[in-house]
């Protein structure tokens, strides 16, 4: 599989990975049921979020979960300490990057016990985080993360916004991969809206073709399962959009989809913005993604988000923040 090309700046960017972290950590073997005294709810909440989503920066987390950077590294540390978290620090050209976490041998265990399965089940392996460190694609992963993290994150500041549902590239193609594979699927709320879509994380690596191949298997999905999400496709530059644009605008058309583009050029740190432009014949001009739910008020949720009795602690949707605070720091 050939390596991603990293971005100039952001998430990803001028990574050459090199696994690990020099904090030290007890010899000993963490006693997973002791740790049953010292773990909050929130941090269960960041296990399960790890195991979905395999990687989160100290950034995403903080932003997602506590109140300052500072507090979120102290517990942060702690958790690493006990084996609950591993993490690396990708070396960059220039700077230093945050710590990049991942699901530690005990919080595997925890989750495993939770679950009443074993680790093998879980999918966790000694290697778990080397894998990731120096994965081709921690790059895309890494810029899927951080787009859904800022949306997710909007509710802890903005009542009734934010995400309802995030579920990661695995959990979606658990559940729809016969048919699509996105890289997530997840449901912005706007007050009244609701925006239900599927993610498609343009880094470029792609040739416009394969792309456009894609589409066929969208337009499949809401015949089959008569459900219709958007499908929001995000580049890395403003170019690569508009050459997205122009190769899609065709097809998206004849195939009756609802798509909206933008790139990291616009959207930043606030990606439920202004900066979404649809597809369609008419208005394209860039609006927010609760302005596209306005929109477009036939769509629904993607089908099989139920829960059934097939399903484990372990592949229910996360919800994309952790529970209230009661005493945790």
């Amino acid at each position: 599989m050939p390596s991603l090309p990293r971005p100039a700046h952001g998430p990803g960017s001028r990574y050459t990975a090199r696994a690990a972290t020099t904090r030290p950590r007890p010899a000993r073997h963490t006693d997973v049921a002791a740790l049953t005294r010292i773990l909050t709810d929130r941090d269960m909440w960041l296990a399960r979020m790890l195991h979905e989503h395999r990687v989160l920066t100290t950034h995403q987390i903080a932003h997602l979960a506590y109140t300052s950077p500072r507090s979120a590294q102290r517990r942060l540390r702690s958790l690493h300490r006990n084996s609950v978290l591993d993490s690396f620090r990708p070396l960059t050209q220039t700077g230093s990057a945050p710590e990049h976490y991942t699901l530690g041998p005990a919080g595997a265990a925890l989750l495993a016990a939770h679950a009443g399965c074993d680790l093998a089940h879980l999918g966790w392996r000694p290697s778990h985080t080397g894998r990731i460190a120096y994965s081709p694609s921690l790059g895309h992963d890494l810029g899927v993360n951080e787009l859904l993290t800022h949306l997710a994150a909007q509710a802890r500041t903005t009542p009734d916004t934010g995400l309802t549902v995030w579920l990661s590239e695995r959990s979606c193609a658990r559940r729809w991969g016969d048919i699509v594979r996105p890289d997530a699927y997840a449901q912005w709320r706007g007050g009244d809206h609701v925006l239900p879509f599927f993610l498609e994380y343009d880094t470029g690596s792609q040739p416009l073709s394969r792309v456009e191949a894609k589409l066929a298997g969208y337009a499949a999905f809401s015949t089959s399962t008569n459900t219709r999400p958007a499908l929001l496709i995000h580049s890395r530059t403003h170019s690569r959009d508009q050459a997205i644009r122009r190769r899609l605008a065709t097809p998206a058309r004849e195939l009756g989809l609802n798509i909206a583009s933008s790139s990291a050029d616009f959207t930043t740190s606030t990606p439920q913005g202004p900066w979404w432009s649809p597809l369609q014949p008419g208005d394209t001009r860039r609006t927010t993604l609760t302005n596209l739910a306005a929109r477009w008020p036939h769509l629904g949720p993607a089908a099989g988000l139920e829960p059934t009795d097939a399903d484990t602690p372990l592949t229910l949707p996360v919800p994309p923040l952790p529970p209230p605070p009661g005493n945790d720091a």
